[in-house]
C-alpha cells in the first residue's frame, strides 16, 4: 500500500522559513508527478507547487511564487517544499500528493493539481508572531 507522509511543519514567525518533507513507502517518488497542497480552516484546498515526473517542469501558485520551492531528493526518496518569507496567510495544513499514471514524463495526467492518486495526511504550518 502506497503511503505518503509529510513532516516539517510547525510554528514560525512571519518572514521565517520552513522546509516540509514528503516521504513515501512502497513506491519510489522519482519519476512521478508530485504536488503540494494546503488547506486553511474554513477555506478550500489550494494547490501550491508541483513537479513533473522527469523534473523538467515545476508550477507554482501565484500566491507562493518566488517564496516557495519544490525539489526532489532521489537518494532519500523525498520531495521537499522549501518555504521562505512566510506570511500569516500561509498558515494551513500542507499535504503532498502523487500521480502514478505517467512515469518520467514532462506532462501531467490532467494538470498540475489534478489527477493525483495518493495523498498524505498533512503537516500543520502556523505563521504567527
Amino acid at each position: 500500500q502506497v503511503q505518503l507522509v509529510e513532516s516539517g511543519g510547525g510554528l514560525v514567525q512571519p518572514g521565517g522559513s520552513l522546509r516540509l518533507s514528503c516521504s513515501a513507502s512502497e513506491i519510489t517518488l522519482r519519476y512521478y508527478h508530485v504536488a503540494w497542497f494546503r488547506q486553511a480552516p474554513g477555506k478550500e484546498r489550494e494547490g501550491v507547487p508541483c513537479i513533473s515526473g522527469d523534473d523538467s517542469r515545476t508550477d507554482y501558485a501565484d500566491s507562493v511564487k518566488g517564496r516557495f520551492t519544490i525539489s526532489r531528493d532521489v537518494a532519500k526518496n523525498m520531495v521537499y517544499l522549501q518555504m521562505n518569507s512566510l506570511k500569516p496567510e500561509d498558515t494551513a495544513t500542507y499535504y503532498c500528493a502523487l500521480d502514478i499514471s505517467l512515469k518520467n514524463s514532462p506532462m501531467y495526467t490532467r494538470d498540475c493539481w489534478n489527477g493525483l492518486d495518493y495523498w498524505g495526511t498533512g503537516t500543520p504550518v502556523t505563521v504567527s508572531s
